[in-house]
């Protein structure tokens, strides 16, 4: 079980940071990452990139899940998805999205991201919708 300090807020300078207010997928700025071992799911993982592809303003990828979170915590992303995670990955970033008013899940929706080697965070608002096109590929 992960330690939550709730109501804490997260900060960047030392001033409150937020997620994003932009309520549809197709009008949102997504990241993600690539497995650099775990290719199990690499043609479903290349499918749902293609869709997002068509179905947003665009995809980045910067190459640090935890920059990742971070990025979506202060509203620079909408949204993060990426597989193959291990939890120092995301821990931190985990707690910082939280704390920004995002939410956080596993593939299924689900609460196993920590340990689950998968996640989706993002600014509550599109999470459903991005969870809908994860579950069209996996």
């Amino acid at each position: 079980m992960l330690l939550r300090m709730a109501g804490w807020g997260s900060l960047l300078n030392g001033k409150p940071i937020k997620v994003s207010a932009r309520e549809k997928l197709d009008d949102s700025l997504l990241v993600t990452g690539f497995p650099y071992y775990d290719y199990g799911k690499l043609d479903q993982y290349l499918a749902l990139f293609k869709h997002l592809m068509q179905h947003s303003r665009g995809i980045r990828r910067l190459g640090s899940a935890a920059t990742d979170m971070a990025y979506v915590a202060c509203g620079r992303f909408e949204a993060f998805y990426e597989y193959g995670l291990s939890p120092w990955d995301v821990a931190a970033g985990i707690i910082i999205v939280n704390e920004a008013g995002g939410q956080v899940s596993d593939f299924s929706g689900g609460n196993d991201y920590l340990f689950g080697k998968e996640l989706i965070c993002s600014n509550t608002k599109t999470h459903d919708q991005l969870l809908e096109a994860v579950r069209l590929f996996f």
